[in-house]
């Protein structure tokens, strides 16, 4: 697909990801004018009747579905009903109406918390209903995993172009540091950054450390979305990420060092861990649309504590 041509409609836009897919389809020529971002204050995309608007006004035909109510552990475990209200309402109403629209192509992007709790590391996407996800994250993993079904199912019965990405988890600059919705690799920036500038001698941290999680580079993501937009046109699901794993524990030392806080790091194992291990088979996305990712980590977590200094300083 030659996305130049194309009226594109980036849900969630304004979001951590969506600002660097909009970065990243204008890298690719799409003009301006061409990208289009229905905001929350003028289309609530949970309500079908906005979506319809939304579909009515902005005339796209090309939909890339990345808006998301989401959050780490805790924000799972506080609203897991609305976790799984808001994401199934809106992909179920904004592919319903891409069928009505005759839509060119719908991008869906998943989630890594899809995945049975005990799959096999590295993950493959063959795996995906080979058990119940992981019990924190499940309503929210479940209601994506249900659009994928649906794609499927409307590529089956109405021949719409839908596709389907499980990006892992994403950091980098522009993150969310909110403490009550963060992901672990912003929650633990903040947190030693506060730690080293109070001189608290030590930092708590959430679960044992022992399990692991594999972490995506936001514009490695974004490149990657955009690359299988306009190059993969298939019904099977597609992991998007780096291919490594690290523990929580060596996470939380790399970010220590990095700012440069001499406490101690503690661990509350009372709190839990979520998945035990999480790391992908990258491999379709390379053989599907040539995605490799190209970020180093530790590079990357540099920029991402460079930005939220930055950000501190400045306020």
């Amino acid at each position: 697909m030659d996305l130049t041509k194309q009226r594109i409609v980036v849900t969630g836009g304004d979001g951590f990801l969506g600002r660097c897919v909009q970065d990243e389809l204008r890298r690719a020529g799409v003009p301006d004018a061409n990208i289009l971002v229905p905001r929350i204050a003028d289309y609530d995309l949970t309500a079908e009747a906005n979506v319809a608007r939304m579909y009515a006004d902005m005339k796209p035909t090309v939909v890339i579905h990345l808006a998301a109510e989401v959050g780490g552990i805790g924000a799972n475990q506080a609203s897991p009903g609305r976790f799984f209200y808001a994401n199934m309402a809106m992909g179920l109403h904004l592919i319903e109406h891409a069928r009505r629209v005759g839509l060119a192509k719908f991008v869906q992007i998943g989630t890594i918390c899809a995945y049975p709790k005990f799959t096999p590391v590295p993950f493959r996407e063959e795996d995906l209903w080979n058990g119940y996800p992981e019990e924190t994250n499940a309503p929210y993993g479940i209601a994506k995993k249900a659009l994928l079904v649906m794609l499927q199912a409307y590529r089956q019965q109405y021949g719409l172009n839908g596709i389907f990405l499980l990006p892992v988890n994403l950091y980098g600059p522009g993150d969310n540091f909110d403490p009550a919705s963060s992901h672990v690799i912003p929650a633990l920036i903040r947190k030693f950054v506060e730690a080293r500038e109070q001189k608290s001698p030590a930092v708590e941290i959430w679960g044992t450390g022992r399990a692991s999680r594999e972490f995506f580079y936001v514009e490695d993501c974004a490149r990657g979305v955009v690359l299988a937009a306009e190059r993969y046109d298939g019904p099977e699901p597609v992991n998007l990420g780096a291919g490594f794993e690290i523990t929580i524990r060596e996470l939380a030392e790399k970010i220590k060092s990095i700012i440069g806080y001499a406490g101690e790091l503690v661990f509350d194992a009372g709190k839990p861990d979520g998945q035990p291990r999480r790391q992908l088979d990258v491999s379709r996305a390379r053989q599907a649309f040539g995605f490799v990712a190209r970020m180093d980590f530790d590079e990357g977590l540099r920029r991402t504590v460079r930005w939220w200094q930055q950000r501190v300083r400045s306020a």
